[in-house]
């Protein structure tokens, strides 16, 4: 009996063997291969006890939850030069055996720690060559086990701090050609097993914040990096280009503290209106911007953009209300259809390696006359609300400008104030100088010092042959004419002398 039964087994597990094995793929032992056949997905009938996967060089764009769920026994994907742009949260939750993941020259862009769930015991994960921009704390939370994590070739700008918590069993770590331009010490705090590290080919900006990196390589760095890794060349600032980060002098490595301006500090507004402020920040390196709500009062719900709007970053208060997403450089505050719960300070917050700087703007909110006023337990004691009536848009009162336009109008009164009084001054000037050519103009200095002042009454006209005005000075006449004498014709001729005068 026993040796008819053995046979019906075995064809039922090459039956099942060979219903494990897609169409167009080929299957042995424990390995199912279905590289370059241009699939769009992954099979659905591969058996649950493969232990290898190869569908590299295929056109699959997205792996779900599902696509993977029945192999449970998997220890090696390789899903490497695929279109794949999206990974579902918890698509290797079933993968609790998979040792090696390779998702290398794809187009991911976005990871996160919901994507590794499930991956307890992976060792090696290739994510290089895709389009990664950002690295998010705890995104490899999951992964206690990995040795290798290989993210070189992609376009990572930003490393935050607590991204690569939790890889305490990390020997080797890829992120080379990328767009790096800092990284801080706490980064890699939590590689206590690190044993190789890449950080070549990187855009590195070399300011106060690299200055630990240096000093690193020099001392426990010798251990991790080799000859090749230890090159990290500056690109910025300007002055420093080119040059190797352990050629540089720690003094050279500098960051200039951030200095905000907030335009302007302080609004009324009514009730219904949409505001908007500005926040300018400068410093080296560029600060990070953020604008924050410090008052008790939670505003209610809106959405967050950070997508530029004029050359600023367009930063709307999310649900909740107390924080705001930053950006580099400057930030517009807007908050829109403006409610009593709006009112309060806002703090504008620039940062960067050399220090931070905080600037308030305090926000009025203004209750219309014609609509009736809620009981005073309708809003929190600290909310800052003006019960006075608004005014009218035609309103010219001073008080009702902001304070910036109340400031630009008296600078302007002061300044005609003060040409009106130097255009007294300078005719006061002239009134003066003419009074004071009317006294002199009886008397004729010319230049004849032994014989002191002649008046008009000892010259005499006399014009040369070429016509030019002379006039003769006759010694023997009065300085001035008497009454008895007035035209002085009695007196004899003396010798004449003649002065020319140019006028």
């Amino acid at each position: 009996m026993a040796l008819l039964v053995s046979p019906l087994l075995l064809l039922a597990l090459l039956a099942l063997r060979t219903n494990g094995c897609p169409t167009t793929c080929r299957c042995y032992s424990m390995t199912v291969e279905c590289g370059s056949l241009g699939l769009k997905e992954i099979p659905a009938s591969i058996h649950p006890s493969t232990q290898t996967v190869f569908l590299q060089d295929n056109s699959i764009t997205q792996i779900h939850q599902q696509d993977l769920a029945a192999l449970r026994g998997l220890h090696y994907l390789y899903m490497q030069n695929n279109p794949i742009s999206a990974l579902e949260p918890g698509a290797f939750r079933s993968q609790q055996h998979l040792l090696e993941l390779a998702l290398n020259g794809n187009r991911i862009h976005l990871l996160n720690s919901s994507i590794f769930k499930g991956l307890e015991h992976l060792r090696v994960l290739y994510l290089a060559a895709n389009q990664i921009t950002k690295l998010l704390d705890f995104t490899f939370c999951d992964l206690q086990r990995l040795q290798e994590l290989h993210l070189q070739e992609n376009s990572i700008e930003t490393l935050e701090e607590q991204a690569l918590a939790g890889l305490s069993s990390l020997a080797l770590l890829d992120l080379s050609k990328n767009n790096l331009r800092t990284i801080s010490r706490a980064a890699l705090r939590p590689l206590i097993s690190l044993q190789v590290l890449r950080l070549t080919e990187n855009p590195w900006r070399c300011d106060c914040a690299l200055h630990w990196l240096g000093a690193w390589i020099k001392e426990e760095g010798q251990r991790l990096l080799s000859s090749l890794d230890k090159k990290i060349v500056c690109s910025e600032p300007p002055r420093l280009a080119y040059q190797s980060l352990l050629d540089i002098s720690g003094n050279s490595l500098i960051c200039i503290p951030p200095v905000v301006q907030v335009e302007p500090l302080e609004v009324t507004a009514r009730l219904g209106d949409d505001l908007r402020v500005s926040c300018q920040a400068s410093g080296y390196p560029q600060p990070l911007v953020s604008w924050r709500k410090v008052a008790h009062v939670r505003a209610g719900p809106a959405t967050v953009s950070s997508r530029p709007l004029g050359g600023r970053a367009e930063l709307r208060e999310r649900s909740g209300g107390e924080r705001f997403d930053s950006d580099t450089g400057s930030g517009m505050l807007f908050l829109n259809n403006i409610t009593v719960a709006h009112a309060g300070k806002y703090a504008c917050e620039a940062s960067n390696p050399g220090g931070t700087a905080r600037v308030l703007f305090h926000l009025t909110v203004n209750l219309s006359q014609q609509q009736p006023l809620p009981p005073p337990h309708a809003y929190p004691a600290s909310v800052d609300v003006s019960q006075e009536p608004l005014y009218d848009m035609e309103s010219m009162d001073f008080n009702a400008l902001s304070m910036a336009t109340q400031t630009a109008i008296a600078v302007g009164i002061s300044l005609l104030a003060l040409v009106a009084l130097l255009l007294i001054v300078m005719i006061y000037r002239k009134h003066r100088k003419r009074k004071k050519a009317k006294k002199e103009e009886n008397i004729l200095y010319v230049n004849d010092y032994s014989d002191g002042p002649t008046t008009f009454a000892q010259l005499e006209e006399y014009r040369d042959e070429r016509g030019h005005e002379m006039f003769v000075i006759d010694r023997t006449k009065p300085l001035f004419p008497t009454y008895k004498d007035p035209e002085g014709l009695g007196l004899a001729f003396q010798p004449q002398i003649a002065y020319e005068i140019h006028c």
